[in-house]
């Protein structure tokens, strides 16, 4: 028995979940609110009724929606985060804050080159070509930036990866106030350092994957301790990304 039809409908199904996944934690679709009907999923991503079903049972499982008979799924309250504060206050936190991200994103990245599917990697690249095209716009760039990095997260599959990434908020992406000006090369640095990420993760190379996000990261916080007394600003109010 030829078992590719199912192995298809299982690829799908995941693709599903992970679309629904990130907009949910992204806040595209927000706590309350509910999701498109089965059949505007059904044609918005050309599946079957089966791919809906599944992959909304999937996100029931994982504790994000809830289903309300006769009226439709909605997305439930994301967890509460209190008791973890990731705002950074001085440059010594800011230091100490990309060192954390060093060892969870670097992780990330490599599950996420074993386990992406193709919806999460299109994602991904969507969240990259937005930001490269955000210079001279820096609160675009921050949000670009976040959503970068938490859909690598969301690519691992592993939902605490997404869920802490998402409780840093675009508050972890802290940077000098002027590297974003036109006049410097150091923003299309970190687009370069970015795609280097975004084609390991293509590729399914784990190992490039860690070691791209690592070179990253150590080299945001040497951009930040070199310029450092320009000031910083706290991604989500004006700055550039990390």
């Amino acid at each position: 028995m030829d078992g590719r039809p199912l192995l298809d409908m299982t690829t799908r199904t995941q693709e599903l979940v992970d679309t629904l996944t990130a907009r949910i934690r992204e806040g595209v679709i927000r706590p309350g609110e509910r999701l498109p009907t089965e059949t505007s999923l059904i044609e918005a991503h050309g599946v079957s009724r089966t791919v809906v079903r599944e992959a909304l049972s999937r996100l029931k499982a994982a504790g994000l929606i809830e289903t309300r008979h006769g009226r439709g799924s909605y997305v439930l309250a994301m967890p509460s985060t209190t008791g973890f504060d990731p705002a950074a206050r001085d440059l010594r936190d800011v230091l100490d804050l990309l060192d954390l991200r060093m060892g969870i994103e670097a992780e990330a990245a490599a599950l996420a080159a074993d386990r992406r599917t193709g919806a999460a990697l299109s994602s991904l690249g969507e969240a990259l070509e937005e930001f490269a095209a955000a210079a001279g716009h820096p609160s675009t760039a921050v949000n670009a930036d976040f959503r970068f990095h938490l859909r690598i997260a969301l690519a691992t599959g592993n939902r605490y990866y997404g869920d802490l990434l998402a409780s840093f908020g675009p508050s972890m992406i802290i940077m000098p106030r002027d590297r974003l000006s036109p006049a410097r090369p150091d923003f299309a640095t970190i687009v370069a350092e970015h795609a280097n990420i975004h084609a390991a993760i293509a590729r399914q190379d784990r190992e490039a994957a860690r070691a791209a996000v690592r070179v990253h990261l150590s080299n945001s916080r040497a951009r930040l301790v070199d310029r450092s007394d320009g000031g910083l600003h706290e991604g989500g109010e004006v700055g550039e990304g990390l």
